[in-house]
């Protein structure tokens, strides 16, 4: 039976010390703050008097206001818009660069977008997309075909920003899966061509199963960042037109900033955070993350 190493009482020390101030950072920026937001989710706050505890009013509230149900359906629906596309650009991107990996310029104009801030996209596709002056309505014109209002009709705003992220994220999620393509044994790949199967048959029987860690990585970190979308709403649409991009955050956002209930943003917070929870957990166990091939 293999025995555990003993580690001395200076090797303990000093390996507290390396860990010590990244606990440090973690308690103060991470686990203080969800504490608080808990406490302050059962109270009722306007930031400038003192808090009013009112138990479990705002779970209440919550749970009858059709603006947050709107803004978790909008929420919802705007991953289901992103991930799929974004998940399957990736992957052909990935496929490209393992065709031409000496090539670093296109890693670098792949990486260009997600280096960018987000207000910066935003506000870039605002010109790009504008009905009057943007360079693709102009395209579209020169095709014979109206101008399309993008960010300004109710069933594009949505579908629209979603592709604006898409854009954004698309590059370093394919570097990525990329990076786990480099990990997958060549050997296995030149095994089944002599067997006689073709490209597309030893992607999806071969390579595809064995980038499953690494795709569950992507989708689980990507959906759980979709579920937090702000700034590009924030930014080009504004929650509108009407509420068709009025997304959760934004919902939590207005309530916190602009209404002024802080408890009813925070527990509006914990749900999200217990709705990401939920959709992490249940990711993981479909996709079977935590177990390797």
């Amino acid at each position: 039976m293999r025995r555990s190493p003993r580690y001395s009482a200076r090797e303990i020390a000093v390996a507290t010390l390396f860990i010590v101030p990244s606990l440090l950072g973690f308690a103060v920026f991470f686990v203080f703050p969800l504490a608080r937001g808990v406490v302050l989710s059962f109270t009722d706050w306007d930031l400038l008097q003192p808090s009013r505890w009112v138990g479990f009013d705002n779970y209440i509230a919550l749970a009858q206001d059709e603006n947050f149900w709107n803004a978790l359906l909008v929420t919802v629906e705007y991953v289901l818009w992103n991930i799929p596309l974004q998940t399957v650009l990736a992957l052909l991107i990935a496929v490209l660069m393992s065709r031409y990996r000496g090539s670093v310029i296109l890693k670098g104009t792949l990486l260009t977008p997600w280096l960018l801030p987000n207000v910066v996209v935003a506000l870039l596709a605002m010109v790009l997309l504008d009905s009057s002056i943007g360079i693709v309505n102009e395209g579209i014109k020169a095709l014979g075909l109206p101008a399309v209002n993008f960010l300004t009709t109710t069933q594009l705003a949505l579908p629209s920003i979603a592709a604006i992220n898409i854009w954004k994220f698309m590059g370093y999620t394919a570097l990525i899966v990329f990076a786990g393509m480099q990990g997958i044994p060549k050997e296995v790949d030149e095994a089944a061509r002599i067997d006689g199967a073709t490209g597309w048959t030893a992607f999806s029987r071969i390579t595809l199963p064995l980038l499953r860690p690494v795709l569950a990585f992507v989708i689980i970190t990507s959906v759980i960042g979709s579920f937090q979308i702000y700034d590009t709403v924030a930014v080009a649409t504004r929650g509108g037109p009407g509420h068709s991009t009025w997304v959760l955050n934004f919902f939590i956002a207005k309530s916190a900033f602009e209404e002024y209930r802080m408890g009813y943003a925070a527990a509006a917070s914990l749900v999200l955070f217990v709705v990401l929870l939920g959709v992490g957990f249940l990711q993981m166990r479909l996709m079977k993350a935590d177990e390797a091939d």
